[in-house]
């Protein structure tokens, strides 16, 4: 019998290519988007279904989960994947940047878990696999709200992972770097201002963010591949991948050197 996996944030990107990873292993895929005008070429895949929702909408992600529901009989796993970015000084952050970002990257994984846990319950079996980031591992600079969104889902799905442990149903995160997808060039950015370091430093981390997502040119299928392989063989307890060179090094130095020599390390190369 087929497998069925959901996947939030399908339009494009990591999603979007992993619905169509799945799709080529013989998966049914649930491609949910903000707008079935995203959808593309996902469409002409017969073994692709594509929904709208909007993961900060609990009226959206209800209406999402009645219509899929109606067509699929069963959801073996629900990729938590929309996200998007935002690179500001907390000086100049704004209310509206600041409410879509947490909205999106950590109330959206919530909701989506809240709505699909029922499901998953009746059903005695399912995987959560949320997406984090590098981010989830370590501070960087101008990351105070990205990497604080995708910090807490690393928290929630600890948390949650415990939760429904006798309940068969299994959660883990995979974190990974920048992928040269077109998420860095959406992700927004504070304006210039007239504090001067700021101004240099926001070049410095964007264009170091750039040139790391242009060379990690093997990373996208790495991470299809990874999460086709979590989701074939989910582990029964919690459990946190890490894929790519980038984020398993960063992951390495943080451990080994500890706080302190690791944020020395993080000064020299963004700070200088």
């Amino acid at each position: 019998m087929k497998k069925t996996v959901l996947i939030t944030g399908a339009a494009s990107g990591i999603g979007k290519q992993t619905a169509l990873f799945f799709a080529e292993k013989g998966w049914t895929v649930i491609a949910t988007m903000l707008s079935l005008a995203e959808a593309e070429e996902l469409l002409n895949d017969p073994t692709i279904f594509c929904y709208e929702l909007d993961v900060t909408s609990t009226e959206s992600i209800a209406l999402a989960q009645q219509k899929i529901l109606k067509d699929h009989k069963k959801i073996d796993v629900i990729i938590n994947n929309a996200g998007v970015g935002y690179r500001s000084f907390v000086e100049l952050s704004e209310d509206e940047k600041i409410d879509d970002i947490v909205n999106i990257n950590w109330l959206g994984v919530v909701k989506v878990c809240r709505a699909f846990i029922p499901v998953f319950r009746a059903q005695k079996s399912g995987l959560f696999i949320n997406i984090t980031s590098i981010a989830g591992l370590v501070n960087l600079p101008l990351g105070s709200f990205y990497h604080s969104t995708k910090q807490a889902v690393e928290s929630f799905s600890e948390c949650m992972a415990y939760e429904l442990y006798d309940l068969n149903i299994k959660v883990c995160t995979v974190q990974f770097g920048n992928a040269p997808t077109a998420f860095q060039k959406n992700v927004t950015k504070c304006p210039s201002t007239t504090v001067v370091s700021y101004n240099a430093l926001l070049k410095k981390v964007s264009d170091l963010v750039h040139r790391k997502a242009s060379k990690n040119t093997n990373l996208t299928p790495l991470i299809t591949q990874k999460l086709y392989e979590i989701a074939e063989h989910p582990n029964q307890k919690f459990r946190r991948y890490t894929i790519g060179f980038d984020a398993n090094l960063i992951r390495l130095l943080r451990r080994v050197l500890g706080y302190r020599l690791f944020n020395v390390v993080i000064r020299r190369f963004t700070l200088k």
